[in-house]
C-alpha cells in the first residue's frame, strides 16, 4: 500500500518507500513499482518524475495526459522546489556549498553515472550541513538538486569524498539502506494555479 499525502482530480503525491522502483524495470521480476500500485487504485495515474529505487520520499503523479504534460513542464522549466535529506560518510568541513559537475551514464557499469567534462550534461547540487556526528563520523545534509540528472545527488556527494551512507555503488560502506530521502516538494497546481508544498520526515 502506497501512502498518499494528497489526492485530487489532477494529481496525487505519494510517499515512495526505499527499495521500490518508481516505474517498471526490465524483466518480469521488476514489474512491482510505485506507478503500478497506484494505477491499481487510480487507473489514470501517470509518472511525472522518478526517484532512484534506493531513495524514499515524495513522488508526484499526474492524473491523465494533460496534467502529466502540465506538471512535466514545471519540472523542465525548474519551477518545482525539491529538497532531499541525506546522511553522508565523514564530516564535511564547510557548512554549505555546491557541486557543479557534468554527468553522463557510465555505459559498461550502468546504471552508474560518472563525471564527464567533455560529454556530460550540466548538473548542479546545493548542499547545507544540518548536523555533524563526530562519534559516528557522518554528517546530515540538506540537498537541493538544481538540475535533475540521474544519480546526481549520489555522485555529487561522492565526488566530495563523502558518499551517501549505504550507497555502495558510489563507494560507501554497506548499510541497511541508502540514506537519501526526498523530504520536500513544492509546485503549482496545474488547474487551480495555487502553490502546493509537501514535506516528509526522513525515516533515518
Amino acid at each position: 500500500m502506497i501512502h498518499l499525502h494528497y489526492i485530487d482530480d489532477a494529481l496525487l503525491v505519494a510517499e515512495k518507500p526505499a527499495g521500490l522502483l518508481s516505474v517498471p524495470g526490465r524483466g518480469e521480476e521488476n514489474q512491482d513499482c510505485v506507478i503500478a500500485r497506484l494505477q491499481a487504485l487510480y487507473p489514470d495515474a501517470l509518472t511525472v518524475h522518478r526517484l532512484d529505487q534506493v531513495t524514499s520520499g515524495l513522488l508526484l503523479h499526474a492524473r491523465g495526459k494533460a496534467m502529466q504534460a502540465a506538471l512535466s513542464m514545471q519540472f523542465e522549466q525548474r519551477q518545482v522546489g525539491k529538497r532531499y535529506e541525506a546522511i553522508v560518510q565523514g564530516l564535511l568541513a564547510a557548512d554549505a556549498g555546491e557541486v557543479d559537475l557534468p554527468l553522463i551514464v557510465d555505459w559498461p557499469n550502468r546504471p552508474k553515472q560518472m563525471v564527464d567534462h567533455a560529454r556530460g550534461k550540466p548538473a548542479l547540487t546545493r548542499w547545507q550541513v544540518l548536523a555533524r556526528d563526530a562519534q559516528a563520523q557522518c554528517t546530515r545534509v540538506a540537498l537541493e538538486p538544481v538540475t535533475g540528472r540521474s544519480h546526481q545527488l549520489r555522485l555529487h556527494m561522492a565526488s566530495l569524498g563523502h558518499p551517501i551512507a549505504g550507497d555502495v555503488l558510489y563507494g560507501a560502506a554497506p548499510a541497511q539502506r541508502v540514506h537519501l530521502h526526498a523530504c520536500a516538494l513544492a509546485f503549482t497546481h496545474p488547474v487551480a494555479g495555487i502553490a502546493l508544498a509537501f514535506e516528509s520526515l526522513a525515516p533515518f
